[in-house]
């Protein structure tokens, strides 16, 4: 897989929750609900921290749930991936020009 676009296909035929693909109130909910597979990778980072041990396999198979749910969101609420990528790399870019990213708040 190589692409963006590939991945959203694999994502498309592997949606089962209510009223996906729709944009809907429900499957978008679904969706941000399932970005609490975060929680799993804070869990092994943790477990690092203390037992100094750390199964990257296992790390990267959660970020790929995490990478799942995210696209999918995205999906449901009428973006691509690509578009995700472009727009988050503006804010950055520019927040960079500007001299502001450390620092608080979503719009500095």
């Amino acid at each position: 897989m190589s692409t963006f676009k590939e991945y959203e296909a694999v994502v498309k035929d592997t949606a089962i929750y209510p009223e996906a693909g729709r944009g809907t109130t429900i499957a978008l909910a679904y969706c941000a609900l399932g970005l609490g597979e975060s929680g799993e990778v804070q869990g092994k980072i943790k477990k690092l921290i203390r037992d100094g041990n750390l199964d990257k396999k296992e790390v990267v198979k959660e970020l790929g749930d995490i990478l799942w749910y995210v696209t999918a969101t995205a999906n449901e609420l009428g973006y691509q991936l690509q578009d995700v990528a472009e727009i988050n790399a503006v804010k950055l870019l520019d927040r960079k020009n500007r001299g502001v990213l450390t620092g608080n708040g979503d719009n500095r």
